[in-house]
């Protein structure tokens, strides 16, 4: 099953993605602040989320990983 069917799978997408590219930023900031526009620009906004709204962002991240090993 495609990560689109599933609502679960998609939101572990979606956070997987914030969380790489805030990490990416963290390493190489101007490989994301060059695309602000665009499809590109869909990175440097999950970068920027990940940044801003850490504390958030994190306790999703372990809210899911006790879902997906404790209630599947």
């Amino acid at each position: 099953m495609s990560a689109i069917f599933n609502f679960q799978s998609l939101l572990t997408v979606i956070l997987l993605l914030i969380c790489t590219c805030a990490y990416i930023r963290s390493l190489a900031p101007s490989l994301l602040d060059k695309n602000k526009s665009g499809l590109l620009g869909i990175f440097w906004k999950c970068a920027r989320i990940g940044e801003r709204k850490s504390p958030y962002v994190a306790v999703c991240c372990v809210v899911m990983a006790f879902s997906i090993l404790f209630m599947q």
